[in-house]
């Protein structure tokens, strides 16, 4: 049973997840391979919109993606991308990163390999997914300005698609966890959490929506 309470929480690490950016022209868009092919469609929304030039789709295949995504996230982006009128020409992949670090890893260099210029990126993300893309990449992409993006949707729309209120919420607490632990880790940079979020979030844990946890000294799964 998700109580009240429960949802009232859920909103507001839903609502702190996401930047509030404007997407604004940049030198190009990155999308961040996940499950969720929503990320495509929209990183095609922006170049059509002619917020970016260039597309670039990043990700290998994860336990969740495999069978969905058996040629890799990257790779089913990039053919999204193609149905829906993008020319090949603008399109590049990236099609090893494995977590959200080597992402942008990889796609910094594989634009640097190819000679090309980057002083802004339209990072486009799962929509809880913002502030831990744009802190991973103010972390290891510092001299470029970031942009966060994804697709614009409300806490209930997202889900619908998805089809498992639990499995969002226990989400959402993974990803705050991220927040809170990995800056220490040199993954990301700290970036300052409210009081009433970080009560929301003890509270989520608390009532169990724990799955999405990894284990540290002070948290178990």
């Amino acid at each position: 049973m998700i109580s009240t309470q429960d949802w009232a929480d859920t909103r507001r690490l839903w609502d702190y997840h996401q930047m509030g950016h404007r997407p604004r022209p940049c030198s190009v868009a990155v999308g961040l391979g996940s499950h969720d092919l929503g990320v495509a469609d929209t990183a095609v929304d922006l170049y059509k919109r002619g917020m970016a030039p260039l597309l670039v789709f990043t990700g290998a295949t994860s336990p969740t993606t495999r069978e969905r995504m058996p040629r890799g996230e990257a790779v089913h982006y990039q053919e999204r991308a193609l149905e829906l009128g993008v020319p090949g020409s603008v399109v590049l992949v990236e099609p090893r990163a494995r977590n959200t670090g080597e992402n942008i890893r990889f796609t910094r260099d594989l634009l640097e390999k190819a000679g090309i210029d980057v002083s802004s990126v339209l990072l486009i993300s799962k929509p809880y997914e913002e502030r831990r893309a744009y802190a991973t990449a103010r972390k290891l992409w510092p001299e470029v300005q970031i942009i966060s993006a994804s697709t614009p949707m409300t806490l209930d729309e997202y889900i619908d698609a998805i089809g498992d209120a639990r499995l969002v919420i226990d989400m959402l607490v993974g990803a705050l966890q991220r927040l809170l632990i990995y800056p220490e880790q040199g993954f990301m940079i700290s970036q300052p959490v409210p009081d009433d979020v970080m009560a929301a979030y003890e509270r989520l844990r608390q009532h169990g929506f724990t799955s999405r946890l990894i284990a540290t000294d002070t948290t178990s799964t």
